[in-house]
């Protein structure tokens, strides 16, 4: 065998040893970054500092490989900032856009992932996260769902792909055998989404509802629980989902025995929709989660009736079905005010800025007395000749010595 063709093969079967050789015949360094969030079954990369002459390799590797159980592409990136109507920050956007989102490089990522969906027998984990996906990429990516022969969490988190593209990724995925997991949030999706995915519920029970009858005619009782098809289907944070979306999920619902969860947090349901939840729970006895928290038109007397209704079906449920923590509980401590920079002008001695932020507040610890308002407290300051009196200069030196 050729000594190039049997390094290739090695290399294929571990992806940062196939990084690393493709590196070196591009004459470039592997990146930092890669290394750091590589693992030998798993890859996992934010991608908006990653320059479009270092893709190439990446996506070589990324493409032949045979051994990744998980890979998890993620862009940080706001869409809709290059976009904005003020004229003078277009120049200014349009420097910060990551290659990731020009049309070549997302339909070059779309390849590979498609191609490494069709050889790959153990991947289980696709992510997709924050990416600019177009008509063109997204019938790449659909050849590769319809291929997949392992795939079981499909992600596209963030990305726009809208009405249309959902259609697109439900026709290649309601045959597959083998996803379980969809998460769609905030992809732009309406009430027609909702109903192409409660259409491939409707598509899938028909099948699984013949195949239990085929068991059962051999007097076996049919496991609902192994049967293929979607369990968890995620549609955060589309806000235009609404009523029609939610009867859409109703209609379906009524008599499916196999959906264990669906996420609907910030999807501008009302009243009247989560009346229709609640109708189809009255039928349904396997759904553990259904989440529509985040709708403020729903009454929380409603909202506590259909969350104590699924935790009755949820008690002899599997223990992966849990309900998704709200991301704005952590994450809203996590995030700290950015400072604005203001540029007044320029001159000889350089462009003077000033920095406008809010304060940190440092955290009291318990046992301890909290002196902010101690130390913000200014008395009123004595008139001269009375007993007390300090003049101003001697008292900000004596404040400065301590």
């Amino acid at each position: 065998m050729i000594e190039s063709v049997k390094l290739r093969r090695q290399c294929m079967l571990d992806f940062y040893s196939y990084y690393e050789h493709l590196c070196e015949l591009q004459g470039t360094l592997p990146l930092k970054a890669v290394k750091a969030n590589v693992t030998r079954d798993a890859v996992d990369l934010i991608v908006d500092h990653i320059k479009a002459t270092d893709w190439a390799p990446l996506l070589n590797a990324l493409r032949h490989n045979k051994t990744l159980t998980s890979i998890g592409i993620r862009s940080l990136h706001q869409h809709g900032l290059e976009d904005s109507g003020i004229e003078r920050y277009k120049a200014y956007f349009r420097r910060r856009i990551p290659a990731t989102l020009s049309k070549d490089l997302t339909g070059q990522l779309c390849k590979a992932v498609k191609g490494c969906l069709s050889i790959s027998d153990v991947l289980k984990n696709l992510e997709l996260q924050g990416l600019l996906l177009r008509e063109r990429d997204l019938a790449l990516l659909t050849k590769g769902l319809a291929t997949a022969s392992s795939l079981e969490s499909v992600s596209l988190a963030h990305c726009p792909i809208g009405d249309g593209g959902l259609e697109a990724i439900c026709q290649s995925i309601k045959n597959t055998a083998t996803i379980r997991f969809v998460n769609f949030t905030a992809c732009r999706l309406t009430w027609r989404g909702a109903e192409h995915i409660a259409n491939v519920v409707k598509h899938q029970a028909i099948r699984r509802h013949g195949e239990a009858w085929a068991k059962s005619l051999r007097y076996r009782r049919p496991d609902l629980e192994y049967m293929t098809g979607l369990r968890r289907i995620t549609l955060n944070c589309n806000m235009l989902v609404g009523d029609r979306g939610a009867s859409a999920f109703a209609d379906c619902l009524g008599e499916d025995l196999w959906l264990k969860a669906l996420d609907l947090q910030q999807c501008g349901i009302s009243n009247e929709g989560a009346r229709l939840l609640l109708d189809a729970l009255q039928t349904n006895t396997t759904l553990v989660v259904l989440d529509i928290r985040k709708n403020p038109l729903i009454d929380h007397v409603l909202m506590k009736n259909i969350i104590e209704r699924v935790l009755k079906n949820g008690n002899s449920a599997d223990s992966e079905f849990k309900w998704l923590m709200s991301p704005s509980s952590k994450d809203a401590l996590k995030t700290k005010p950015k400072k604005r920079t203001i540029v007044l002008g320029s001159g000889r001695k350089g462009k003077a800025t000033i920095r406008i932020g809010l304060s940190s507040k440092k955290s009291v610890s318990p046992g301890k007395k909290n002196f902010t308002v101690r130390e913000n407290y200014s008395p009123k300051p004595l008139p001269p000749g009375t007993k007390g009196f300090l003049p101003w200069r001697t008292a900000e030196r004596a404040k400065r010595c301590r």
